[in-house]
């Protein structure tokens, strides 16, 4: 838990780059990608594609003192990338990369260790789409419990490589509800283009119908209280009245 406050108290600050403790890589990198962007696109590029090694027309590798300015500035993106890497690391999690000598390779070396090799990630990945294709409303859970469930497989999936079309997330989402929800969920169906409701939307539709459930009900439950209550006093006020009478009888 003290680690997931980390992460979220060093994003407080755009012009530093997300810690990672080594728990929410998957989190993270999509962060840390955004990051690197925002300072300059060649910065990832850096990462995602390599090092730019400055060669010269027989595509040798150039001694460094015939390096050109460009050349300079486009070896530097993968230094400026290093260092950003390292910068938002802890101690445990910047030994694992220590003696990297790219920003590409200490990006690969992360990934590995937290995201497994491929073989890993295809178990995991196939575990994740058994669990999204087996996805229900469990009893008891509200529509923000089922967007936080529904969310975390698909955004795991997502960043496994896995794709998915708007409209099979909200057809998805929409028949993993009870019935109890079957009228709301035909009514949306009928209403909607499922093909450009974000699923944001989606659920917020489903919060707000929710949110009117519950109204309904306390309006009830409080209309049920009062016709008990008034059902009580009309009682109470026969009762005595019915003991005044005999009251009034024996002193006959």
């Amino acid at each position: 838990m003290a680690g997931s406050h980390q992460t979220f108290a060093e994003g407080a600050s755009i012009n530093r780059p997300p810690l990672f403790t080594g728990e929410n890589y998957a989190f993270w990198k999509v962060r840390m990608q955004i990051f690197m962007e925002s300072i300059d696109i060649d910065i990832w590029d850096a990462v995602a594609s390599g090092p730019f090694v400055p060669t010269n027309n027989m595509q040798e590798p150039k001694p460094r003192d015939q390096w050109t300015a460009q050349d300079k500035k486009k070896f530097g993106n993968d230094v400026k990338a290093r260092n950003i890497i390292s910068s938002a690391l802890t101690v445990d999690e910047f030994y694992r990369i220590s003696i990297c000598k790219t920003a590409q390779e200490m990006w690969e070396v992360l990934k590995v260790t937290h995201e497994g090799t491929d073989d890993v990630k295809r178990a995991r990945k196939n575990t994740l789409i058994q669990e999204y294709e087996m996805f229900r409303m469990k009893q008891g859970e509200t529509i923000v419990d089922v967007q936080k469930r529904f969310t975390n497989i698909v955004n795991h999936l997502i960043g496994l490589g896995k794709s998915f079309d708007t409209d099979e997330l909200n057809i998805k989402i929409l028949k993993s509800l009870d019935r109890s929800w079957q009228p709301k969920v035909t009514a949306i169906s009928e209403s909607q283009n499922l093909n450009t409701m974000t699923m944001a939307a989606l659920f917020g539709k489903l919060r707000e119908h929710e949110l009117d459930l519950g109204r309904l009900d306390e309006e009830e439950s409080k209309a049920k209280n009062n016709k008990k209550s008034l059902a009580l006093k009309s009682e109470v006020e026969r009762s005595k009245g019915k003991s005044e009478d005999e009251d009034s009888d024996e002193e006959e």
